[in-house]
């Protein structure tokens, strides 16, 4: 069973019961401006599950390149992905759990379909909380098909509860379907759920029944839906036999010409298959984000560019682990991605030109960055040996990982060569040290600001994630004019030809409190302005600082020259609101805004 095979089986099977095959929606979100990236089948459809009638009809299916990075470090195991294909089917106030669940079920047990044998499915369903009941009718109905009782898992929310993929929209509970791999229980509690691997999740229906409002409430939708999911990558590993995404045919030749590209790879194995792993995974999901047809995402510094090249770059360090000194292998296994998906993706051929030169391209500035390091790197190994040292310093160590981009895994691993050891205590002191003194600022600043109190210093931290906002909704002709901070109110003046709509203003509003919500940390680097610029940092007023500069960042969403005072963190702001936008001279536009207390 091939991932080509499945995708066209799947498709077939519910053409059969009456479904519209629609093809899948790009992988930057249209309707769903909460996320990044589409990161699941449902993105594209939120219309049409809140109720506007689809052209397709009410019974749909589709495959769906979905891109998640919550679990960036997870990546280098059996299963964690960043990119993943997602077979899905829906139905739009039509079909309910009855017939969602009896053809899952048909399709994964059926000789003519999938044929996993029954006895070893188990399945969960929701097992109800405060005014949401315990869902009765999926538990009868799986009963029903032949499941017993001792293999129906009812579990809470945080297993069996579905959505809203934002802050707001449909969602509702689920009942999911696991393969029993007949591995030993790791305990009498193990269930499916358990990460032991004993179960392994197959299939996901969500029974969407209710909206979730942006007060924190769920009415029930207009019409009840049917989104259910079934993972490409997952599900061939698990009929192909193997242990891991990585054997099968999507990742196979992408491992085999790593290892051949493998100069020097560690000697623990474990270590070594990791970093293989991190490399597939991520140029996978790189070559599909350059290579989608709504395109516009590149390497950068802000939002899903910021995404694209921490992968890209993630990629190049795991290289450099793996003693890959071939330049543009980035490249190179990315033409091996095209290739094997060419069949069920032409797009990424086409694109070809452009994901090459942009790999390329970040790839050789972060090798420059690298180079620099391995240089100081190297200056400071031959001092300490010249000394009779045998241990690296913690704060040698975070300046390698400040500075030069080196993360301390591959210190310690370029330093075990040298056979030295590294403080690592010391690493995390400074890096907490850093992190204490970005937080509190320059408390003799003043550039725009009455004052350096607690609420002028959150107003002033907000006119970054405004400036980040604007030139995010209007485009990155924006650029800071100038703004007065007094204890009430922030003013914001910039470059923008017309004035903004009624929709722009409430935009920009929204993304500011999006931020303030995630509770990013503010962090502080310094460095030279040079450095700053080519780090994406917006320095606009470079002419009043020294040789060094300070660059403050709010997590991924923004990064600028700056002399503080900041927030600790984005969540101490409160709530950001626009008060009013307005012509302060010809070309700049003025806005007045306040933080106010949360509700």
């Amino acid at each position: 069973m091939t991932a080509d095979l499945l995708r066209e089986k799947y498709l077939r099977f519910f053409e059969s019961k009456g479904h519209k095959i629609i093809s899948g929606a790009s992988l930057i979100p249209e309707n769903d401006p909460t996320v990044l990236f589409t990161t699941a089948g449902m993105h594209p459809l939120v219309p049409y599950l809140l109720g506007e009638p689809h052209p397709a009809g009410r019974r749909l299916a589709n495959v769906q390149k979905c891109v998640r990075t919550g679990d960036i470090e997870a990546v280098g195991d059996t299963s964690h992905l960043t990119f993943f294909e997602m077979l899905g089917n829906w139905s739009l106030g039509d079909y309910f759990k009855k017939e969602a669940i009896t053809w899952s079920y048909e399709f994964l047990t059926s000789k003519e379909w999938l044929g996993f044998d029954p006895d070893l499915i188990s399945v969960t369903v929701f097992e109800g909380e405060g005014d949401i009941p315990r869902d009765e009718e999926s538990i009868a109905i799986w009963k029903s098909l032949g499941i017993p009782a001792e293999r129906i898992y009812a579990l809470p929310k945080e297993d069996n509860w579905w959505g809203p993929a934002g802050q707001t929209g449909p969602c509702g509970p689920d009942t999911e379907m696991f393969i029993d791999t007949l591995k030993p229980a790791c305990s009498p509690a193990c269930r499916p759920g358990c990460h032991c691997g004993k179960y392994i999740e197959i299939w996901n229906n969500v029974f969407m029944q209710y909206n979730k409002t942006a007060d924190g409430h769920y009415e029930p939708l207009k019409q009840a839906n049917v989104d259910t999911g079934m993972g490409v990558e997952r599900t061939i590993c698990m009929l192909q036999g193997v242990e891991s995404v990585f054997e099968t045919e999507l990742f196979a030749p992408l491992m085999e010409k790593i290892a051949a590209l493998a100069t020097t790879p560690p000697a623990d194995e474990e270590v070594m298959q990791r970093a293989q792993r991190i490399i597939a995974d991520h140029l996978r999901t790189a070559t599909f984000i350059l290579g989608d047809p709504k395109g516009g995402v590149k390497p950068g510094n802000l939002g899903a560019n910021y995404v694209l090249r921490r992968l890209i770059r993630r990629a190049v360090r795991y290289g450099k682990m793996l003693g890959i000194v071939e330049s543009g292998f980035t490249r190179i296994l990315s033409a091996i991605v095209i290739e094997n998906y060419k069949r069920a993706y032409p797009e990424l051929q086409e694109k070809s030109d452009l994901i090459f030169t942009e790999l390329t391209a970040e790839e050789e500035r972060f090798a420059k960055t690298l180079a620099a390091g391995q240089r100081e790197f190297d200056k400071v190994t031959s001092a300490l040996k010249q000394h009779g040292q045998s241990q690296l310093s913690g704060r040698t160590a975070f300046k390698l990982y400040d500075t030069y981009g080196f993360p301390l895994e591959m210190t310690i691993e370029l330093a075990a060569e040298q056979g030295l050891a590294v403080d690592r205590e010391g690493f995390e002191a400074a890096f907490k040290k850093h992190q204490e003194l970005s937080k509190q600022g320059d408390k003799t600043f003043k550039g725009g600001l009455a004052d350096a109190s607690e609420t002028t210093t959150r107003l002033h931290t907000a006119t970054h994630l405004l400036h980040a906002a604007l030139r995010q909704v209007l485009g990155d002709h924006v650029q800071q004019k100038g703004s007065n901070i007094t204890p009430e109110r922030l003013r914001f003046d910039f470059t923008h030809p017309e004035k903004m709509t009624p929709g722009q203003l409430a935009e920009v509003e929204r993304i500011v409190n999006e931020q303030i919500d995630r509770n990013l940390p503010v962090t502080m680097e310094t460095m030279t302005i040079e450095e700053a610029r080519a780090g994406g940092a917006i320095a606009l007023f470079s002419a009043k600082y020294g040789e060094q500069v300070k660059v403050y960042s709010a997590g991924d969403f923004s990064k600028e020259v700056c002399g503080g005072p900041h927030a600790k963190s984005t969540g101490e702001l409160g709530h950001f609101r626009i008060r009013k936008e307005e012509s302060s001279s010809a070309g700049v536009r003025r806005i007045r805004a306040v933080l106010e207390a949360k509700a």
